[in-house]
């Protein structure tokens, strides 16, 4: 987005620049992987977030905290984001590189038991393959300390707080009502969870809210005219991000998605409800997932949001 606004050899030099300056590997199985094609779209991209550096060593311990699918219709002028619930109750497939055998568990630990990193993000694109039955054409692994350093180098963001909450991680409390943003803040704010009306819902809403932000501030701040700013979020995107293009080099990516805006981007909330089994607190899908996921598998995601407007999060 932040690359959208240029063209020519301007947008040819930046994106060579980010090309040098982000990590790439294969995050995604290959039974999960789709076919390498061009990128018209439809695409279906694999968001995930976690607190491990990229270039970590990979923590057998540590699940991953925010799951996403992006789903870019044909055309690429849109974008819907389809949060996972990290409690979600799915069959995880085995891995024999860390010697999990595969069972029913809460679809973040895919993360943990894939050895976290680059075999976490496998299993994880495996076991949501699985589910859904779609093929990923990308994937990124999004490392949140340097994510919190990009939103700081686009001058923060504006988030508008819809209940009070108090962070369980640093004490703050915010507020309601619309108010700036620093990278630190605008991520603790979204990462919350406890004391809000709909607990997980709420936080994966705040997270798609906070993509928003951000894609809002990219394309609107004079940053375009400040050579130097700019090199520094090019370098600092690029710190924070593995990514796996499926084979389509980075610069045919980034020209594609050109024309994306942020008020061209849908929230969906994956239709499922939270219920506790033998004292775990899971959360099972609803009946109207499965139409959600193949109206993903045909490209109609579109006329699925506007037949099921409550699992819609407007941003």
């Amino acid at each position: 987005m932040v690359l959208s606004g240029l063209g020519g050899a301007g947008l040819h030099m930046l994106t060579n620049r980010y090309d040098n300056s982000v990590v790439k590997e294969l995050l995604l199985d290959p039974a999960a992987r789709g076919e390498r094609g061009d990128v018209s779209g439809p695409l279906n991209y694999l968001l995930v977030g976690s607190d491990q550096r990229p270039t970590a060593s990979p923590s057998p311990d540590q699940r991953s905290d925010t799951i996403m699918i992006a789903h870019v219709p044909a055309g690429l002028g849109r974008a819907h984001l389809i949060s996972v619930p990290r409690d979600l109750l799915v069959d995880i497939p085995a891995a024999p590189a860390t010697g999990y055998p595969g069972g029913p568990d809460k679809i973040n630990a895919a993360f943990q038991y894939g050895g976290g990193g680059q075999g976490g993000t496998r299993l994880l694109s495996a076991t949501l393959s699985r589910l859904t039955g779609i093929r990923f054409d990308g994937a990124a692994l999004i490392d949140f300390s340097g994510f919190r350093r990009v939103i700081d180098l686009l001058g923060g963001v504006r988030m508008c707080v819809d209940n009070p909450i108090r962070s369980i991680h640093t004490r703050t409390v915010f507020e309601v009502g619309c108010q700036q943003m620093d990278g630190a803040r605008a991520l603790d704010y979204a990462r919350q969870r406890y004391d809000l009306p709909n607990g997980d819902f709420d936080r994966q809403r705040h997270q798609q809210q906070l993509l928003r932000a951000m894609m809002d501030k990219a394309t609107t701040t004079d940053m375009m005219r400040n050579p130097l700013r700019m090199d520094q979020v090019i370098r600092a995107v690029g710190s924070s991000f593995t990514v796996d293009t499926n084979g389509v080099p980075l610069e045919e990516l980034i020209f594609a998605l050109r024309g994306l805006r942020a008020d061209a981007l849908l929230g969906i909330q994956l239709p499922s409800h939270a219920e506790t089994i033998d004292e775990t607190s899971y959360v099972l899908l609803d009946e109207a997932a499965d139409g959600l996921f193949a109206s993903m598998r045909v490209a109609d995601l579109d006329n699925w949001a506007r037949a099921n407007p409550t699992w819609v999060n407007r941003l």
